[in-house]
């Protein structure tokens, strides 16, 4: 919250920055501008795990993995101003099932902990999930003497996802003993058929960072235009899990409430098709990780309890996306 505080104060901040300059750049022509935004999604991943409660108190204890590797697709709308612009990114999953298998493997042997005793694999549904992303930047390369083709400015924002999963179709292999398992291995592989996992999770990000547009064709002294963009920032990360076994008898419900960090950077390349159109390839990778805590409800159980060792959520994306962007 506190952090949330500090970047409504910087965004509510900046006009009165940009009113100490003296010479104000010129506005755009075309101050408008909506792209069509189509993104898919390779070697990416969200995933949680969680240690031990008790003794010996190892971690991982459980940990399980969701492919994210799908079609997006959505757009943005920017409005640029003398000194600034401001933007709204609007993404939905479109393709269902994702490319890669849903894993979840258990450490449950108290007495050799470094052995993975569970292991299941499973296809992966992507449910309707949802990106939005809410910036501000400020035009500062005239007070920093930067020729008009070099165009780097600080910017601030919000990225907020919403993914959700549906692990179904799947089997679980014992790979070594346990306590509850003392055959381990010699059992045959178990399938469960259906839908097995329902996954929901919430990542808000509230990044401050830099974006540079590099003017290729200005700097070409061509008339054609060509742009190189790129953009680096750091976010201060909230998230929320929410995990329903949904083949377990009873109700069996776990959840994650966890603070972190994301690292994000884009790189892409835009070339005017007409007067009014722009068409572009973009490539980003976004790094999030966070610990906090894990609640356990199990109705059957008449378990409820909440701890905090080895709990770890992470993300890794990446991806790719075509734009066409119309100004006006």
């Amino acid at each position: 919250m506190a952090y949330l505080t500090a970047l409504m104060l910087v965004l509510s901040g900046l006009p009165a920055i940009a009113s100490v300059t003296g010479e104000k750049p010129s506005a755009p022509d075309k101050p408008w501008s909506a792209e069509l935004h189509v993104k898919r999604y390779f070697r990416s991943h969200t995933s949680y795990e969680f240690g031990n409660p008790d003794p010996p108190r190892q971690a991982p204890l459980s940990r399980l993995e969701f492919p994210m590797n799908t079609w997006w697709a959505g757009g943005e709308f920017r409005r640029r101003f003398s000194r600034f612009s401001a933007g709204l990114e609007v993404l939905r999953s479109v393709s269902r099932e994702s490319e890669g298998a849903f894993k979840d493997s258990d450490w449950t042997n108290n007495t050799r902990t470094d052995l993975k005793t569970i292991y299941s694999e499973a296809e992966c549904r992507m449910e309707p999930s949802y990106m939005v992303r809410g910036d501000v930047d400020l035009k500062v390369a005239d007070w920093i003497g930067l020729p008009v083709w070099l165009d780097p400015r600080p910017v601030v924002g919000i990225r907020w996802q919403r993914l959700e999963f549906m692990a179904h179709d799947g089997f679980q292999v014992y790979l070594y003993p346990d306590d509850e398992n003392p055959l381990g291995a010699g059992k045959p592989p178990e399938p469960y058929p259906g839908d097995a996992i329902r996954f929901s999770q919430d990542y808000w990000q509230f990044f401050l960072g830099i974006r540079t547009d590099y003017d290729l064709g200005r700097h070409l002294k061509t008339s054609r235009r060509l742009k190189i963009s790129g953009r680096l920032d750091w976010a201060y990360v909230s998230g929320e899990n929410k995990d329903h076994h949904l083949q377990r008898r009873g109700t069996r419900l776990t959840f994650e409430n966890t603070s972190g960090s994301a690292w994000h950077a884009s790189l892409g390349f835009q070339a005017g098709l007409t007067e009014n159109i722009n068409v572009g390839v973009e490539a980003e990778y976004l790094r999030i990780q966070t610990e906090g805590s894990h609640q356990w409800i199990d109705d059957m159980e008449r378990a409820d309890q909440t701890w905090i060792n080895g709990v770890k959520v992470w993300s890794e994306q990446m991806s790719l996306m075509i734009k066409l962007e119309y100004l006006f």
